[in-house]
Protein backbone atom coordinates (compact mmCIF):
# COMPACT_ATOMS: atom_id res chain seq x y z
CA UNK A 1 0.00 0.00 0.00
CA UNK A 2 1.55 3.29 -1.11
CA UNK A 3 1.52 6.41 1.04
CA UNK A 4 -1.23 8.72 -0.30
CA UNK A 5 -0.29 11.82 -2.30
CA UNK A 6 -3.06 13.81 -0.60
CA UNK A 7 -2.05 17.45 -0.33
CA UNK A 8 1.23 17.08 -2.19
CA UNK A 9 2.08 19.97 -4.51
CA UNK A 10 2.81 18.82 -8.06
CA UNK A 11 3.80 20.65 -11.24
CA UNK A 12 3.18 18.95 -14.60
CA UNK A 13 4.64 20.73 -17.62
CA UNK A 14 2.98 20.04 -20.95
CA UNK A 15 0.04 18.97 -18.83
CA UNK A 16 -2.82 20.15 -21.01
CA UNK A 17 -2.70 17.31 -23.54
CA UNK A 18 -1.27 13.90 -24.36
CA UNK A 19 0.93 12.09 -21.86
CA UNK A 20 1.21 15.18 -19.70
CA UNK A 21 -2.55 15.35 -19.36
CA UNK A 22 -2.60 11.69 -18.32
CA UNK A 23 0.08 12.38 -15.70
CA UNK A 24 -1.81 15.40 -14.37
CA UNK A 25 -5.09 13.46 -14.11
CA UNK A 26 -3.46 10.53 -12.33
CA UNK A 27 -1.84 12.81 -9.75
CA UNK A 28 -5.11 14.70 -9.35
CA UNK A 29 -6.93 11.43 -8.77
CA UNK A 30 -4.35 10.48 -6.14
CA UNK A 31 -5.16 13.59 -4.11
CA UNK A 32 -2.31 15.88 -5.15
CA UNK A 33 -2.64 19.59 -5.81
CA UNK A 34 -1.74 19.90 -9.48
CA UNK A 35 -0.45 22.92 -11.38
CA UNK A 36 -1.13 22.15 -15.05
CA UNK A 37 1.40 24.08 -17.14
CA UNK A 38 1.03 24.83 -20.84
CA UNK A 39 2.02 27.57 -23.27
CA UNK A 40 -1.72 28.17 -23.74
CA UNK A 41 -3.71 29.45 -20.76
CA UNK A 42 -7.09 28.27 -22.07
CA UNK A 43 -5.80 24.75 -22.63
CA UNK A 44 -4.17 24.67 -19.19
CA UNK A 45 -7.39 25.89 -17.56
CA UNK A 46 -9.48 23.31 -19.43
CA UNK A 47 -7.23 20.47 -18.31
CA UNK A 48 -7.32 21.71 -14.72
CA UNK A 49 -11.12 21.97 -14.86
CA UNK A 50 -11.30 18.35 -15.98
CA UNK A 51 -9.33 17.30 -12.90
CA UNK A 52 -11.58 19.36 -10.64
CA UNK A 53 -14.66 17.81 -12.28
CA UNK A 54 -13.30 14.43 -11.22
CA UNK A 55 -12.97 15.60 -7.62
CA UNK A 56 -9.32 16.67 -7.71
CA UNK A 57 -7.57 19.95 -7.00
CA UNK A 58 -5.89 21.70 -9.92
CA UNK A 59 -5.31 25.03 -11.62
CA UNK A 60 -3.81 26.07 -14.94
CA UNK A 61 -0.76 28.20 -15.61
CA UNK A 62 0.67 29.48 -18.90
CA UNK A 63 4.42 29.82 -19.37
CA UNK A 64 7.22 29.26 -21.85
CA UNK A 65 9.20 26.83 -19.74
CA UNK A 66 12.08 26.73 -22.21
CA UNK A 67 13.10 30.04 -20.59
CA UNK A 68 14.35 30.48 -17.04
CA UNK A 69 11.93 33.38 -16.54
CA UNK A 70 8.98 31.19 -17.49
CA UNK A 71 10.17 28.34 -15.28
CA UNK A 72 10.68 30.64 -12.31
CA UNK A 73 7.19 32.09 -12.75
CA UNK A 74 5.80 28.56 -12.82
CA UNK A 75 7.58 27.61 -9.59
CA UNK A 76 6.40 30.80 -7.92
CA UNK A 77 2.80 30.04 -8.93
CA UNK A 78 2.98 26.58 -7.35
CA UNK A 79 4.34 28.04 -4.12
CA UNK A 80 1.69 30.75 -4.02
CA UNK A 81 -1.24 28.46 -4.81
CA UNK A 82 -0.18 25.32 -2.95
CA UNK A 83 2.03 26.66 -0.19
CA UNK A 84 4.94 24.48 -1.24
CA UNK A 85 6.34 22.19 -3.93
CA UNK A 86 6.95 18.45 -3.67
CA UNK A 87 7.02 17.04 -7.21
CA UNK A 88 8.11 18.32 -10.62
CA UNK A 89 6.98 16.28 -13.61
CA UNK A 90 8.98 17.75 -16.50
CA UNK A 91 6.96 16.42 -19.40
CA UNK A 92 6.75 19.18 -22.05
CA UNK A 93 7.95 18.04 -25.47
CA UNK A 94 7.58 18.48 -29.21
CA UNK A 95 8.20 16.01 -32.03
CA UNK A 96 7.96 17.41 -35.56
CA UNK A 97 8.91 14.75 -38.09
CA UNK A 98 11.55 16.01 -40.50
CA UNK A 99 14.35 14.08 -42.18
CA UNK A 100 17.94 14.99 -41.39
CA UNK A 101 18.50 16.28 -44.93
CA UNK A 102 15.43 18.53 -44.83
CA UNK A 103 15.77 19.76 -41.23
CA UNK A 104 17.09 23.25 -40.61
CA UNK A 105 18.93 24.63 -37.59
CA UNK A 106 15.87 26.57 -36.42
CA UNK A 107 13.80 23.38 -36.05
CA UNK A 108 16.67 21.54 -34.38
CA UNK A 109 17.13 24.33 -31.83
CA UNK A 110 13.38 24.58 -31.21
CA UNK A 111 13.09 20.88 -30.34
CA UNK A 112 16.17 21.05 -28.12
CA UNK A 113 14.76 24.08 -26.29
CA UNK A 114 11.39 22.46 -25.66
CA UNK A 115 12.57 18.95 -24.89
CA UNK A 116 15.97 19.39 -23.25
CA UNK A 117 16.70 22.96 -22.20
CA UNK A 118 13.29 23.09 -20.49
CA UNK A 119 14.38 20.23 -18.22
CA UNK A 120 17.41 22.20 -17.11
CA UNK A 121 15.59 25.49 -16.45
CA UNK A 122 12.59 23.82 -14.77
CA UNK A 123 14.79 21.78 -12.46
CA UNK A 124 16.94 24.83 -11.72
CA UNK A 125 13.89 27.00 -11.00
CA UNK A 126 12.16 24.39 -8.81
CA UNK A 127 15.16 23.14 -6.81
CA UNK A 128 15.06 25.89 -4.13
CA UNK A 129 11.43 25.04 -3.37
CA UNK A 130 11.88 21.27 -3.62
CA UNK A 131 14.67 21.57 -1.04
CA UNK A 132 12.06 22.84 1.43
CA UNK A 133 9.88 19.73 1.01
CA UNK A 134 10.18 16.79 3.38
CA UNK A 135 10.90 14.93 0.19
CA UNK A 136 11.40 16.18 -3.33
CA UNK A 137 10.75 14.25 -6.52
CA UNK A 138 11.63 15.08 -10.12
CA UNK A 139 10.25 12.87 -12.88
CA UNK A 140 11.34 13.50 -16.46
CA UNK A 141 9.39 12.24 -19.47
CA UNK A 142 11.94 10.88 -21.91
CA UNK A 143 11.11 8.24 -24.55
CA UNK A 144 12.22 4.90 -25.89
CA UNK A 145 13.09 6.85 -29.08
CA UNK A 146 16.64 8.06 -28.66
CA UNK A 147 17.75 6.10 -25.59
CA UNK A 148 16.66 2.70 -27.00
CA UNK A 149 15.36 3.02 -30.55
CA UNK A 150 15.37 5.32 -33.56
CA UNK A 151 12.74 6.48 -36.04
CA UNK A 152 13.14 8.31 -39.37
CA UNK A 153 12.54 12.04 -39.08
CA UNK A 154 13.28 12.24 -35.37
CA UNK A 155 17.03 12.82 -35.14
CA UNK A 156 16.44 15.97 -33.08
CA UNK A 157 13.76 14.33 -30.93
CA UNK A 158 15.88 11.23 -30.31
CA UNK A 159 18.93 13.32 -29.44
CA UNK A 160 16.92 15.43 -27.00
CA UNK A 161 15.39 12.40 -25.29
CA UNK A 162 18.77 10.69 -24.90
CA UNK A 163 20.14 13.99 -23.61
CA UNK A 164 17.51 14.06 -20.88
CA UNK A 165 18.96 10.86 -19.44
CA UNK A 166 22.48 12.27 -19.47
CA UNK A 167 21.19 15.32 -17.62
CA UNK A 168 19.34 13.08 -15.15
CA UNK A 169 22.38 11.02 -14.19
CA UNK A 170 24.39 13.99 -12.97
CA UNK A 171 21.46 16.02 -11.63
CA UNK A 172 20.43 13.09 -9.44
CA UNK A 173 23.84 13.06 -7.79
CA UNK A 174 23.95 16.81 -7.20
CA UNK A 175 20.44 16.97 -5.70
CA UNK A 176 20.50 13.77 -3.62
CA UNK A 177 22.04 15.60 -0.65
CA UNK A 178 18.80 17.59 -0.39
CA UNK A 179 16.62 14.47 -0.38
CA UNK A 180 15.57 15.09 -3.99
CA UNK A 181 15.50 12.19 -6.44
CA UNK A 182 15.58 12.51 -10.24
CA UNK A 183 14.24 9.70 -12.41
CA UNK A 184 12.65 9.32 -15.84
CA UNK A 185 9.88 7.42 -17.56
CA UNK A 186 10.45 6.23 -21.13
CA UNK A 187 7.08 5.82 -22.86
CA UNK A 188 6.60 3.62 -25.87
CA UNK A 189 3.84 4.17 -28.43
CA UNK A 190 1.03 5.85 -26.51
CA UNK A 191 -2.54 6.63 -27.55
CA UNK A 192 -2.58 10.41 -27.73
CA UNK A 193 -4.76 12.58 -29.96
CA UNK A 194 -1.91 13.08 -32.40
CA UNK A 195 -1.38 9.33 -32.68
CA UNK A 196 -5.11 8.64 -33.11
CA UNK A 197 -5.14 11.16 -35.97
CA UNK A 198 -2.98 8.75 -37.99
CA UNK A 199 -5.95 6.40 -38.37
CA UNK A 200 -7.21 3.05 -37.14
CA UNK A 201 -5.10 1.00 -39.56
CA UNK A 202 -1.93 2.66 -38.29
CA UNK A 203 -2.92 2.06 -34.67
CA UNK A 204 -3.68 -1.61 -35.29
CA UNK A 205 -0.37 -2.05 -37.08
CA UNK A 206 1.57 -0.43 -34.25
CA UNK A 207 -0.26 -2.52 -31.64
CA UNK A 208 0.99 -5.67 -33.38
CA UNK A 209 4.59 -4.64 -32.58
CA UNK A 210 3.90 -4.61 -28.83
CA UNK A 211 4.07 -7.94 -26.95
CA UNK A 212 1.10 -7.12 -24.71
CA UNK A 213 -0.94 -6.52 -27.87
CA UNK A 214 -2.00 -2.92 -27.33
CA UNK A 215 -0.67 0.62 -27.35
CA UNK A 216 -0.11 2.46 -24.11
CA UNK A 217 -2.70 4.71 -22.53
CA UNK A 218 -1.68 8.09 -21.16
CA UNK A 219 -2.77 6.86 -17.73
CA UNK A 220 -0.17 4.06 -17.96
CA UNK A 221 2.50 6.76 -18.12
CA UNK A 222 0.80 8.68 -15.33
CA UNK A 223 0.87 5.69 -12.99
CA UNK A 224 4.57 5.12 -13.71
CA UNK A 225 5.31 8.77 -12.90
CA UNK A 226 3.19 8.52 -9.75
CA UNK A 227 5.22 5.52 -8.59
CA UNK A 228 8.54 7.32 -9.07
CA UNK A 229 7.10 10.29 -7.17
CA UNK A 230 5.90 8.16 -4.26
CA UNK A 231 7.44 8.04 -0.81
CA UNK A 232 8.10 4.35 -1.33
CA UNK A 233 10.30 5.09 -4.38
CA UNK A 234 12.65 7.24 -2.33
CA UNK A 235 15.59 4.87 -2.83
CA UNK A 236 15.24 4.93 -6.61
CA UNK A 237 17.46 7.65 -8.03
CA UNK A 238 18.98 8.26 -11.45
CA UNK A 239 17.04 5.50 -13.17
CA UNK A 240 14.82 5.27 -16.22
CA UNK A 241 11.64 3.21 -16.27
CA UNK A 242 10.62 1.91 -19.70
CA UNK A 243 6.83 1.87 -20.03
CA UNK A 244 6.19 0.29 -23.42
CA UNK A 245 4.40 -3.05 -23.04
CA UNK A 246 7.63 -4.81 -24.01
CA UNK A 247 7.89 -3.00 -27.35
CA UNK A 248 11.70 -2.80 -27.39
CA UNK A 249 12.23 -6.45 -26.40
CA UNK A 250 11.64 -8.52 -29.61
CA UNK A 251 14.61 -8.58 -31.96
CA UNK A 252 12.25 -8.85 -34.93
CA UNK A 253 8.56 -8.99 -35.81
CA UNK A 254 9.07 -12.65 -36.68
CA UNK A 255 10.22 -13.36 -33.13
CA UNK A 256 7.11 -11.70 -31.77
CA UNK A 257 4.83 -13.58 -34.17
CA UNK A 258 6.42 -16.89 -33.15
CA UNK A 259 5.88 -16.08 -29.45
CA UNK A 260 2.20 -15.58 -30.16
Amino acid sequence: MFTPMIGRSVIVTGGSKGIGNGIARVFGGAGAKVLVVSRNQEEADAAAAEIRDQGGEASGFAADISTLEGAEAMAAAAMERHGGLDVLCANAGSYPQTTLEEMDVVEWDSVMATNLRSNFVCVKACTPDLKKSDYGRIVLTSSITGPNTGYPGWTHYGASKAGQLGFMRTACMELAKYGITVNAILPGNTLTDSLRALGEDYLKGMAKTVPVGRLGEVEDMGHAALFLASKEAGYINGHSLVVDGGQIVPESQEALDEAR
